[in-house]
């Protein structure tokens, strides 16, 4: 700090505002101001980002500063050009920061660029961010919690977070193998000379104008000859194109001391080269030889490979292309467990919840814990049971017999059943903080962008009990100064 920069205790909010970034930033500074929580809160950060790290000189960015802007982004559900901008601009976010000035000289202003919030904030992980978000959850009990030995009442449930993929079609598929083939060796032809690919520019617009025409006829047309001749025309285009790739694979290009960048491509080359066979091969045996593909043979995205295809059933989305997440809320909104299901359903993941419940919380009463049908087994049932659990609403699926009949008509189960729906309105809370579709690339950046939307959600909810205690505060100053004035 100098003498002109404003403290990030001193920082005051706007109490009246119905924006969800003040919460966020009051429980921000609550952490920064906390010194137990601070401690632990950096010391989970220096171990994460800064072991193994050598001082080149280079520019960076504080540990602090990459909490902020990480946390900045998903509560408001914006982007990294957004972020970059409320960085050097927002006289809020920058106070909470540390790096706002009452006054400065313009060569002193402290500024991030886009690729510095980039590379850093990206160097969150997953397993650093269940750590930071256990802290948050246990800080939140210490505020809210009437008794210390309040019991918690947990609710379970699971939804589809999409990752950034169009819907998938065998025809769409192999379009985007081509066209990222001929990205690869445009990108050669920026650094060395290729004999036969002048006129690549016409080859794109020609091979597009096929899918397109192709697409038309096999999701519209009704001629099935028409058809069939459309897409022997499309896989004709296609295989020619992976031939004179394969030669370009054979025979790379030479650039002296561009030999790197080269093999890099190449090796890019022959990865969309490869998708362009598989495709192929499908687009002829499903729609020229009727076969059917089987499911584990099918990629549903060649840029989000993990990308799963989900369908649970509901009325306004029958297909949801990304992972499921499962989450569990406790009676003070806060989330105290997550995690991101690959291939699995939610009967499957109640054994494991219940070790990391016991794990996480060791010591801490559990009064009931809710479920939906969909998690419905009867081992699920027996390992609730045994989990020193008070109330196990675990409703079941299909046919009752007088024993669950009995069991889920007592008022205590119906109590806590109805009062299971409210853990959808923290799922919708979610889906507002970045947690509807996921922008971030790859399976590690789906998982850190799901870290992050719950750690935004947790703080929000404690930055609203730390905004009520302070409107409570507010409210008697008042009342004590208009008594003094009377």
């Amino acid at each position: 700090m100098n003498l002109r920069t404003v403290a990030i205790s001193d920082v005051k909010f706007p109490l009246k505002s119905r924006d969800e970034l003040p919460p966020v930033l009051m429980a921000l500074q609550y952490i920064f101001v906390t010194p137990e929580l601070n401690e632990k809160v950096f010391a989970l950060l220096e171990k994460k980002i800064c072991s193994g790290k050598k001082k080149t000189g280079r520019k960076g960015m504080d540990l602090w500063h990459i909490l902020v802007l990480a946390v900045v982004r998903h509560a408001c559900g914006t982007n990294w050009d957004t972020l970059e901008t409320w960085s050097n601009h927002h006289e809020l976010v920058r106070r909470v920061m540390g790096v706002h000035a009452t006054a400065f000289i313009e060569e002193e202003k402290i500024e991030f660029a886009y690729q510095t919030i980039l590379d850093n904030v990206s160097l969150i992980d997953e397993a650093l961010l269940h750590e930071i978000n256990l802290l948050v959850a246990d800080a939140g009990h210490k505020l809210v919690k009437k008794k210390e030995d309040e019991a918690l009442k947990l609710k379970t449930d699971s939804y589809a977070v999409e990752t950034n993929v169009h819907f998938p079609t065998d025809l769409n598929l192999l379009w985007d193998s081509l066209r990222k083939c001929l990205d690869m060796i445009e990108k050669l032809l920026e650094i060395t000379e290729i004999k036969g690919w002048r006129k690549i520019k016409n080859l794109r617009k020609s091979l597009k104008s096929i899918f397109r025409a192709t697409s038309q006829h096999v999701f519209k047309g009704k001629n099935e000859q028409q058809k069939k001749q459309y897409v022997k025309q499309y896989l004709l285009q296609a295989r020619l194109l992976k031939e004179r790739v394969e030669e370009l694979i054979k025979t790379p290009p030479l650039s002296p001391g561009n030999e790197k960048q080269i093999l890099s491509i190449i090796i890019s080359l022959e990865h969309y080269k490869n998708y362009v066979t598989k495709f192929t091969d499908q687009i002829e045996r499903r729609l020229l030889k009727g076969e059917q593909i089987a499911a584990e043979e099918k990629i549903l995205s060649l840029f989000e490979e993990h990308t799963e295809w989900i369908s649970k059933g509901k009325l306004n989305k029958k297909v949801e292309l990304g992972h499921l997440v499962l989450i569990t809320t406790d009676q003070h909104q806060f989330i105290v467990d997550y995690k991101v299901m690959e291939k699995q359903k939610d009967a499957k993941q109640v054994s494991d919840l219940c070790e990391r419940i016991k794990k996480n919380f060791d010591g801490t009463k559990l009064y009931s814990h809710s479920f939906d049908k969909g998690f419905w087994s009867k081992d699920n049932q027996t390992t609730l049971q045994g989990a020193s659990i008070e109330q196990v609403i675990l409703p079941k699926r299909g046919r009752h017999n007088k024993e669950d009949k009995e069991r889920e008509s007592k008022p205590a189960f119906k109590k806590l059943r109805n009062a299971h729906s409210a853990v959808e309105s923290s799922i919708n809370m979610l889906e507002h903080h970045g947690l509807n579709r996921c922008m971030d690339k790859g399976l590690r950046g789906y998982k850190r962008c799901v870290g992050l939307s719950v750690l935004a959600y947790n703080l929000h909810i404690l930055g609203n009990v730390l905004k009520a205690k302070e409107q409570a505060e507010e409210a008697k100053r008042e009342k004590r100064r208009l008594k003094q004035a009377a």
